[in-house]
């Protein structure tokens, strides 16, 4: 059997994670740069010199603030870009699938045991929803069961009331009565052992 590699959902949300802090220090280092740089410094210095001296308006003075501000903006939407795009990726291989899972688990609780659950992603949530749709069919199992027992065992009672019905119980009818029994016998058998397979909750008998 060929193994798949499988995801580990912490380490996909320690990506998108580091995906966001990775984007903001990014930009917030470009920021601190350039608010810190020479040139910014010289050019205001030298824009006071020359509106001191009347050469420059003073909105003229301010320009070089007006394109870090303008680069601050810049910077704020980007941030924000990756930021939705991490929550649009969170969204599709995360909360979907959780919410189908829950979907389909408030079906299943509700007795329709057709519904699973399919999640092609290869983390937790896959391998969860796997064990449910396990659970699932462990019920299904169950059911039948007990649907064919509750069946054969009604059947088997109607026989032997109809063989006592009929008065005196001839050898062949004692025959037929122990058949019956032998199959309902069988029948306990074999829902006895696919129980024992779970474990159930033990009421203290006081």
């Amino acid at each position: 059997m060929k193994k798949t590699k499988k995801e580990n959902l912490q380490r996909t949300m320690m990506m998108y994670f580091l995906l966001i802090v990775s984007a903001t220090l990014l930009v917030t280092t470009e920021f601190v740069l350039d608010a810190q740089s020479t040139d910014l410094h010289d050019s205001l210095l030298s824009n006071f010199q020359h509106f001191s001296d009347q050469e420059m308006t003073k909105e003229q003075v301010f320009v070089p603030l007006e394109k870090l501000r303008n680069q601050a903006i810049l910077m704020i939407a980007i941030i924000m870009y990756v930021t939705i795009i991490v929550l649009m990726m969170l969204m599709k291989n995360i909360t979907g699938p959780l919410q189908h899972m829950i979907e389909m688990s408030e079906k299943i609780s509700e007795g329709d045991l057709t519904q699973s659950i399919s999640i092609d992603s290869g983390n937790e949530l896959a391998q969860l929803g796997g064990v449910i749709n396990e659970m699932s069919s462990n019920i299904q199992e169950v059911t039948l069961l007990s649907q064919n027992m509750s069946s054969n065992g009604g059947v088997c009672i109607d026989n032997v009331r109809k063989l006592l019905a009929s008065g005196e119980i001839t050898d062949a009818a004692k025959a037929e009565i122990l058949t019956e029994l032998e199959q309902l016998q069988m029948d306990f058998e074999m829902l006895k052992d696919f129980t024992d397979c779970f474990n159930l909750f033990e009421l203290d008998s006081e």
